[in-house]
C-alpha cells in the first residue's frame, strides 16, 4: 500500500487554515496516487487547544470542519485520510470529549478511534477534556488491517519502562487483534535527547509485533511547545524505512512493503537540535501571534547576544532592533561588544542611556530611601528603566520584546520583575547558563558571530560597581548540576548532596529556587528545549512551606 506521511504545521484554532493545508497536500501528492494520507493527532484544531475544548462554539467549529473534510474527501475519492479531530464521547458519562482519529474515504467516515491513554504529566493535562477510549479496534483498508492509535498510546510498552503509568497497552491490543500495519498520529513535543528515545520506542514495536509501523508527528511550535516532526517508518523488523527531517514541514510518500534504508538511523546532535527547536520556536510565535519584528536589550554578555542571533537566523536582519541601555556601571566594552554584535549580525541598533532617568529615579525616592544604605531596590531600578524603554519601542513600533534570561538565571531569581523579565517571549528560559556557552559557540561554528569576548568575559549584570553573576550565584556548572537533579529530576537536598555537591550550596540553591517560584509565574512564556521547564510543566505552590 501507498501511504503519504504529511508533517505539517497547524495553528490553533485555524480550522480554515489547517483544512487548507490538507487539501493542500492531497493535491500535491494526487500524481503519486497513495491509498492513503495520514496527518498527525488533533490537526484539525491544533494541538494543544487547551481550554478551548471547553467552548461550545469551538467543539462546534470542529464539527463543522470535519463536515468539510468529508467534502472535501470527495474530490479524492481514491484516497484515504487519517486526521486528528475532538469528536463528541461515545458514552454519555464523564467527559463529554474524544481525542479521535479519523479514517475518511470519498466523503464517508469509515472508521475512528478514540485516543485510549490521556497523559496528565509535565505539559501534558488531557484527561481535564477528554474521556478514554472504551474500545480499541482494527480497521481493514486495501490490503491492509490498520491499527490506529494516538500519540500516547504507544508509549505504554512494558518491556521499555521500569514503572508503566497505565494498565493497558494499546499496541499489544491491536496487533493481537490482527493489525498488519500500525500507524500512530501523534503531536509530541520537543526537548532535548526525546528524538532516539521515540525511534526505540518505535523502532522496538514494529520489531516486537513484526508489523510495519508509521509514525506521523506534528511539526511547529504553539506558545512554549515546540514539536520536532521527525515522522518516522519502520518495517516489521524495526528498521528504518524513511526519517523524516526535524523541524520543517515535510510530505512523503512510501510503499508498505519497502525496504529498510541503507544507512540506518542517527539522531541529530543535541546542540544542533536545541538550535534548530529555538529558532521554530522564536518563528512560530512570532509569526502565529500576528508579530513581525522583534526588539530586545543588548548587554554585551552572553545571554542577550545569543538570543540577537537566533531571531536574526529566525526572523532576518532586517526585522531584529537591539538596543544598549548604558548605566554609569555600565562597563566600556558592554557597549562596545553589543555594537560589534550588531554589526556581525547587520541588524539595527539603538544607544539609549538610562543615567539620567535613573538620577531622577533616585532624587525622587532619596527622602523615602533616607538612612538606608544602597542596596539591591536601586539597582533593580536600573533593570526596570530597560524594560520600560524595550516596551515603550514595542508600544510604539509594534515590536514584540524578547527577554534574554536564562533558566539557570530564572531557577534562583537573578533576574528583575518588571525589569529584565519584561516582554512577550522568553526565548533561552528553559536553556542552563552551561548549554548557552554550547549553543554560543554552535552559532559560531562558521565564523565569529558573537563577539568572543562575550564568550570569555565574566557574566555580569552590571548593576553596581565591579559586579559579576558569581559575586552572587555558585560557579555555573555547579549551579547548572544542582539543577538538573532539582528541578529536572526532583531529587532531595540529600540525594543531591549525596551526588557529590557541597551541602551549604546545595542548601542555598533548594532555598532560593523554592522562594522565587512568585517570579516564575510572572515570566513571560518561555520555549521549552529540556525534560523539565518552566511554566505549564512545572506547577508548584507560591504561598507554600516546604523543604526537599
Amino acid at each position: 500500500m501507498r501511504v503519504t506521511l504529511a508533517q505539517r504545521n497547524p495553528i490553533i484554532g485555524d480550522f480554515a487554515g489547517n483544512l487548507a493545508k490538507i487539501e493542500e497536500t492531497l493535491a500535491a501528492v494526487a500524481a503519486e496516487r497513495p491509498d492513503l494520507v495520514v496527518f498527525p493527532e488533533l490537526f484539525l484544531t491544533g494541538y494543544p487547544p487547551r481550554d478551548l475544548l471547553e467552548r461550545a462554539w469551538f467543539i462546534a467549529q470542529a464539527q463543522e470542519a470535519v463536515e468539510k473534510l468529508l467534502v472535501l474527501s470527495r474530490r479524492f475519492p481514491r484516497v484515504g485520510i487519517i486526521a486528528g479531530a475532538p469528536l463528541p464521547a461515545d458514552r454519555p458519562v464523564g467527559n463529554g470529549l474524544n481525542n479521535t482519529a479519523l479514517l475518511i474515504e470519498n466523503g464517508r467516515l469509515l472508521f475512528r478511534q478514540n485516543k485510549s491513554l490521556l497523559p496528565t504529566y509535565d505539559v501534558f493535562d488531557e484527561a481535564r477534556y477528554f474521556a478514554p477510549a472504551t474500545q480499541i479496534n482494527v480497521v481493514p483498508f486495501r490490503d491492509q488491517v490498520l491499527g490506529i492509535s494516538i500519540c500516547e498510546d504507544a508509549w505504554n510498552d512494558p518491556e521499555l519502562w521500569p514503572r508503566r503509568l497505565y494498565d493497558t497497552d494499546p499496541i499489544a491490543t491491536l496487533a493481537a487483534a490482527g493489525a498488519t500495519l500500525m500507524v500512530n498520529i501523534a503531536a509530541s513535543p520537543f526537548w532535548a535527547g526525546k528524538e532516539p528515545i521515540r525511534y526505540r520506542l518505535v523502532s522496538h514495536h514494529a520489531r516486537k509485533h513484526g508489523v510495519p509501523f508509521i509514525f506521523v508527528n506534528q511539526v511547529g511550535a504553539n506558545d512554549e511547545l515546540i514539536f520536532d516532526g521527525c515522522t518516522l517508518f519502520c518495517d516489521r523488523q524495526g528498521r528504518p524505512v524513511s526519517v523524516f527531517p526535524t523541524f520543517t514541514e515535510h510530505v512523503e510518500t512510501v510503499e508498505t512493503d519497502a525496504p529498510a534504508a541503507g544507512n540506518g538511523y542517527a539522531p541529530q546532535p543535541l546542540i544542533k537540535s536545541v538550535y534548530e527547536a529555538l529558532l521554530l520556536g522564536i518563528r512560530d510565535y512570532t509569526r502565529k501571534t500576528g508579530f513581525r519584528q522583534v526588539v530586545l536589550g543588548l548587554s554585551g554578555g552572553i545571554d542577550s547576544a545569543v538570543v540577537c542571533a537566533l531571531a536574526v537566523a529566525a526572523l532576518g536582519r532586517e526585522n531584529v532592533l537591539g538596543v544598549t541601555m548604558p548605566s554609569s556601571f555600565s562597563s566600556e566594552g558592554s557597549v562596545a561588544d553589543s555594537r560589534q554584535l550588531a554589526a556581525n549580525l547587520g541588524i539595527r541598533f539603538l544607544a539609549i542611556p538610562i543615567g539620567g532617568v535613573h538620577a531622577a529615579y533616585l532624587d525622587v525616592l532619596m527622602p523615602f530611601f533616607e538612612g538606608r544604605p544602597a542596596d539591591v531596590a536601586e539597582e533593580n531600578i536600573q533593570a526596570r528603566i530597560r524594560g520600560n524603554y524595550l516596551m515603550a519601542l514595542s508600544n510604539k513600533f509594534g515590536y514584540l520584546v524578547l527577554t534574554t534570561g536564562n533558566k539557570s538565571e530564572l531557577a534562583v531569581g537573578y533576574c528583575t520583575l518588571y525589569g529584565d523579565m519584561s516582554g512577550g517571549l522568553a526565548v533561552i528560559a528553559d536553556v542552563p547558563k552551561t548549554m548557552v556557552y554550547e549553543v554560543a559557540r554552535y552559532i559560531n561554528r562558521n565564523g565569529e558571530i558573537i563577539p568572543d569576548v562575550c564568550l570569555t568575559k565574566a557574566p555580569s549584570a552590571e548593576l553596581r560597581p565591579n559586579q559579576t553573576d558569581q559575586d552572587t550565584l555558585p560557579p555555573y556548572d555547579v549551579l547548572d548540576g544542582i539543577l538538573k537533579l532539582y528541578v529536572d529530576e526532583g531529587r532531595s537536598k540529600a540525594d543531591i548532596v549525596a551526588a557529590g555537591f557541597e551541602p551549604q550550596t546545595v542548601a542555598w540553591v533548594l532555598r532560593t529556587v523554592d522562594r522565587n517560584e512568585y517570579k516564575r509565574w510572572q515570566a513571560a512564556p518561555g520555549l521549552k528545549v529540556t525534560s523539565k521547564a518552566f511554566g505549564m510543566g512545572r506547577r508548584m505552590p507560591v504561598a507554600a512551606k516546604y523543604r526537599a
